[in-house]
């Protein structure tokens, strides 16, 4: 599905796995260690070399938008260029109720919104786009046990689908709970764990 190749940034060095459509990665590492460049260099988003390949295509044969719809990132604090949440939205049959969200919220003002509201809200929006990759940046980091545990089924139900995840978690029980590979990034390097 996902194959990534001596991909560097000004963080990591020739960093190389693969992932299969269904598979959920988490990858964790200390602050500053480049968890984020990773996603965002796969994303093409920051500067970077190296080989990635989505279903055997190279991603010099995407333009930047097409490929940032098939694999998308999904930052830890989202932004909101519109007042109205529908607004964000390209359907009309988002299940809010999925992460305990009101269905009405489609007619809320962004700025009535939680923190918390806002992080579910921006899982399902970055999901609307129907990607075939989902980079996941600390995205429960702000939620309670209870929502994180939503996300976490939401995931795993997107995952049966054939969604592919690369999720940077902090948070270990998290990631025992969700990866099928498991990987840290100390020194530059990405480190297999199971």
């Amino acid at each position: 599905m996902l194959a990534i190749h001596n991909l560097s940034t000004q963080c990591l060095n020739q960093v190389s796995f693969d992932v299969q459509a269904g598979e959920c990665v988490c990858i964790h590492g200390k602050s500053g260690s480049g968890k984020t460049l990773l996603l965002r260099a796969i994303a093409d988003l920051d500067q970077n070399t190296g080989e990635i390949h989505l279903n055997g295509q190279s991603r010099a044969h995407f333009t930047p938008v097409d490929w940032r719809k098939q694999v998308t990132y999904l930052p830890a604090e989202s932004h909101w260029w519109q007042d109205e949440v529908g607004s964000h939205f390209t359907s009309d049959s988002i299940d809010y109720s999925a992460l305990a969200l009101p269905e009405d919220i489609h007619q809320w003002q962004v700025s009535r919104l939680s923190t918390g509201e806002k992080q579910r809200l921006s899982l399902l929006r970055a999901l609307d786009h129907q990607p075939k990759v989902l980079l996941m940046d600390e995205t429960t980091a702000n939620l309670d046990d209870e929502n994180a545990l939503r996300v976490e089924q939401h995931i795993k139900n997107k995952l049966e689908q054939g969604l592919t995840v690369i999720w940077v978690s902090h948070n270990q029980a998290q990631r025992q709970r969700m990866a099928d590979t498991s990987w840290q990034i100390d020194q530059g390097k990405l480190i297999r764990e199971s």
